[in-house]
């Protein structure tokens, strides 16, 4: 494949245009590829060890927006965090109660993680008083979710329409601990009630509908407090006040990252793609689990216990999709992945169901409306739900411009898409990828050589 089947078109000096050409002769997909560091266990690791007491080591952080929007914060309330990368970052911590008050609106740029959990500990940090703020985006999405568990602890926290958008306002206060019954199966919700009981008197605890990503449990564990998880009732508590240590991360690779490159091999004829050192953490595998489900050829190789984490390689190749109804306790596993499976299930023999993920509407965007809307405009049959997609499969998908709506799932997802379309696809705003995935753009290119 020449190297102008995928071009970058940088409009205004800022937005970009990425342009993907499927030669006639068709292509496939080969090569070993890393991808970045986990998103989820880049922001922990990065708080925790502003908190905690002595210095973390982490080697490979992901180099996105939104941890360096965390790594920032914690600086301007304290921290000493040395310049990011790959190789290793130092945090020196301040110690549990020891945030300053910054002298700044905190902005969380476009990161929902950044935000939601760092209340938790703005909220218990008495006589201190916090402004937080993110992009247009983030500015959009609900607070309400973490901030009534929050003042249901004693929290006194105030922003728009009714406390429930950012820019927000936090006088911090001794709380009092609670059991939370949360709706919805949210690590967010979970992660920012736990670390708020970190400072918390007795016992915080938070049970869920269905199990969520358990990265926050672990990782709390590993600096020093103490949990209680009761896996049949999908609880867990905190014992408060805690002690946290400094400790030395290793992040492995985003998984929510991989799922592109597992959808690409096993989408494009005759591929085959290794996704080397992957986190393979049960509470997120729901991908490769609907994947299965839909006849993908994947393989876990190499499986290791990499600083608590589970890891593995992943091999796919290119294989014959089946339809199926992607719904449950399921969604809470592949919340993430589900634009990119919507992908796989537009290449799949019958109609794909996906519902129960209605916490799509409220993302980076409205990811049902976009990814229905865009893949439509390239000739695919997908129809919104309220919760979710019917897709129809078999239709072959021709080239045209879409919108990545300023949102990194929906640009990586269609530039997938656009490798099995015929003509020219174009992405618009494109470098919406580097949130999560800086090299995002290269790695397509590599595989596509």
């Amino acid at each position: 494949m020449s190297p102008s089947v995928i071009t970058v078109e940088t409009k205004e000096n800022v937005s970009q245009n990425l342009i993907i050409q499927r030669p006639a002769s068709g292509l496939s997909l080969r090569g070993r590829i890393r991808v970045p560091g986990d998103k989820s266990i880049s922001h922990r690791s990065l708080m925790l060890g502003a908190i905690a007491q002595g210095e973390t080591q982490i080697q490979g952080l992901l180099l996105g927006e939104d941890p360096c929007s965390t790594a920032s914060c914690f600086q301007a309330m304290g921290a000493e965090i040395s310049p990011l990368n790959t190789e290793l970052v130092r945090v020196k911590g301040i110690g549990l109660g020891n945030l300053q008050e910054p002298v700044d609106v905190l902005n969380a740029g476009n990161s929902g993680t950044t935000i939601r959990l760092m209340l938790g500990l703005l909220a218990s940090h008495p006589g201190r008083f916090f402004t937080v703020t993110g992009d247009s985006s983030l500015r959009s999405r609900p607070m309400s979710r973490v901030v009534k568990p929050l003042q249901q602890m004693g929290a006194e926290i105030w922003g728009r329409k009714g406390n429930s958008l950012a820019p927000l306002a936090i006088q911090g206060q001794a709380l009092k601990p609670t059991h939370y019954h949360s709706p919805i199966a949210s690590a967010q919700v979970k992660s920012c009630i736990l670390l708020a009981g970190l400072m918390t008197e007795g016992q915080t605890t938070v049970t869920e509908p269905a199990l969520s990503r358990d990265h926050s449990e672990r990782m709390l564990r590993a600096f020093g407090a103490k949990l209680d998880i009761d896996p049949e009732t999908n609880s867990v508590t905190i014992t408060g006040p805690a002690q946290l240590v400094g400790q030395t991360v290793i992040v492995p690779g985003d998984i929510s990252s991989a799922a592109f490159w597992l959808v690409a091999g096993a989408i494009v004829p005759d591929s085959e793609l290794v996704i080397e050192n992957v986190g393979v953490n049960p509470t997120r595998t729901g991908i490769l689990e609907a994947l299965a489900m839909m006849g993908a050829d994947i393989q876990l190789l190499n499986e290791r216990e990499v600083a608590g984490e589970p890891v593995a390689d992943l091999r796919v190749r290119s294989s014959r999709l089946q339809s199926s109804t992607i719904a449950g306790d399921i969604i809470p596993r592949l919340i993430d992945e589900i634009p990119i499976l919507a992908v796989a299930a537009v290449f799949a023999e019958g109609t794909t169901v996906i519902k129960d993920a209605a916490e799509l509407r409220v993302k980076e965007s409205d990811r049902i409306a976009v990814m229905a809307q865009q893949l439509n405009k390239m000739g695919a049959k997908v129809t919104e739900l309220p919760d979710g997609m019917e897709i129809t499969g078999g239709t072959p998908l021709v080239g045209t411009d879409v919108d990545s709506h300023t949102d990194h799932r929906i640009a990586m997802s269609l530039a997938i898409a656009a490798l099995v379309a015929t003509n020219t696809t174009t992405i618009q705003r494109a470098e919406a990828a580097a949130i999560s995935y800086p090299d995002f753009i290269p790695t397509l290119q590599q595989v596509c050589s």
